[in-house]
């Protein structure tokens, strides 16, 4: 009985270690049951980091977005770019339309007047504007585009009524050349008035053409051969004139008279000389710069019988 006491006692001890060993063997089937079951993600999430495909593009969503792993070319634009607006010609100058001629004086009183009479005006008496051409010769006072007084072109088109009215088919072309040499369009619409009575087809006695009369010389580059094209004998006087005043410092008076041939120095007798001869109105007209300034620049007709501007008429022995 002794034996087998003590052999039940050593069983029962047994069981009782076996029962509280953590590593039993239902443990130990369920640790291993648990790793046969990750085994298999495991080895598929092995396979799956092997054969990643890289991740999209995050979209912004207004977050920072960090640009130094973005590897791919942007795409190219399907819109064409537009080319930059072609720049627009200068405007045509603001230029004063009210009141008299106001200058520094270097040959005694401009004698301007507000309303244009036979020998004065807004911008000074003929004596003035010709001084010394019945002396000593002529000393053209200096006064600057911006000085003078004179109406707008489309002022005195609008106005349905004055000279300009025969230029109507070619304001815009004085406006555009006017707007590009920096000058009021009415004065070349003025020289083409004054030079041809803004007649296109006008050819002069020394072979001058066109509305603006311009000198054979020029003629170079003329569409077609044909000085009197009204777009290039317009440009062409335009330029001429822009020049002109440039090289004169911008003596405006000096510049006006050299459209019609005048010169510093000029005398009575040396602007009439060609009277007797085979080219009359090759004559310098003497009541050029007055018919010019006080006449057309303020829509007044310069050549109308019944108030001639002018007092020498040197041109009428030539009728």
């Amino acid at each position: 009985m002794k034996v087998s006491f003590t052999i039940l006692a050593v069983l029962a001890a047994a069981l009782a270690v076996n029962a509280s060993n953590p590593h039993d063997g239902r443990a130990l089937i369920s640790r291993h049951t648990r790793i046969s079951h990750r085994a298999p993600t495991l080895v598929n999430r092995s396979v799956k980091r092997k054969r990643c495909k890289a991740r999209p593009t995050p979209v912004n969503n207004g977050a920072a977005v960090d640009t130094t792993t973005t590897t791919s070319k942007p795409k190219p634009t399907s819109v064409k770019p537009t080319a930059s607006p072609k720049p627009q010609p200068p405007a045509p100058q603001s230029f004063d339309n009210g009141g008299v001629l106001n200058v520094k004086s270097s040959c005694g009183n401009i004698g301007a007047i507000k309303q244009t009479t036979r020998t004065s005006g807004p911008n000074g008496n003929i004596d003035w504007l010709n001084c010394g051409v019945t002396s000593g010769g002529w000393n053209p006072p200096f006064i600057k585009v911006s000085d003078i007084k004179s109406v707008s072109l489309s002022g005195a088109i609008n106005s349905g009524k004055g000279p300009f009215l025969a230029c109507t088919k070619y304001v815009h072309l004085f406006e555009k050349y006017a707007g590009q040499y920096g000058l009021p369009p009415i004065m070349l619409a003025a020289f083409a008035m004054q030079e041809s009575s803004c007649n296109p087809n006008t050819v002069g006695g020394g072979g001058e053409q066109g509305l603006m009369q311009i000198t054979k010389e020029k003629c170079g580059g003329a569409p077609g051969g044909n000085c009197r094209d009204p777009d290039f004998n317009i440009r062409t006087g335009a330029r001429y004139f822009a020049d002109t005043l440039n090289n004169n410092g911008g003596n405006l008076l000096l510049s006006i008279g050299s459209y019609n041939g005048w010169f510093e120095g000029l005398t009575y007798g040396k602007a009439t000389a060609a009277a007797k001869s085979a080219c009359c109105k090759c004559q310098n007209n003497l009541d050029y710069l007055h018919q010019f300034l006080n006449g057309w620049l303020q829509n007044i007709d310069a050549y109308s019988q019944s108030f001639r501007l002018g007092k020498f008429f040197n041109l009428d022995v030539c009728n």
